[in-house]
């Protein structure tokens, strides 16, 4: 498994509290409160097959979901 950094695992676990599904403004607003960077730490966990969303880059109307459940 990847080594993930304490932001990219505080933000899965934002995800997987909240039912594994949300979205990309509420879960920016949540982490946005302890680490900036959140668009591009999507970016790597979709990357990574962690999450999943529509696009290159997730925007402000996307629903951020987690691929597995059970990281």
């Amino acid at each position: 498994m990847t080594d993930l950094t304490e932001d990219e695992k505080f933000l899965l676990k934002i995800l997987k509290d909240n039912g594994g599904t949300m979205g990309y403004k509420e879960l920016n607003n949540i982490c946005g409160e302890h680490f900036e960077g959140v668009r591009l730490i999507l970016k790597k966990l979709k990357g990574l097959n962690f999450v999943n969303y529509e696009g290159m880059m997730p925007m402000f109307d996307s629903i951020i979901t987690l691929s597995n459940p059970d990281f």
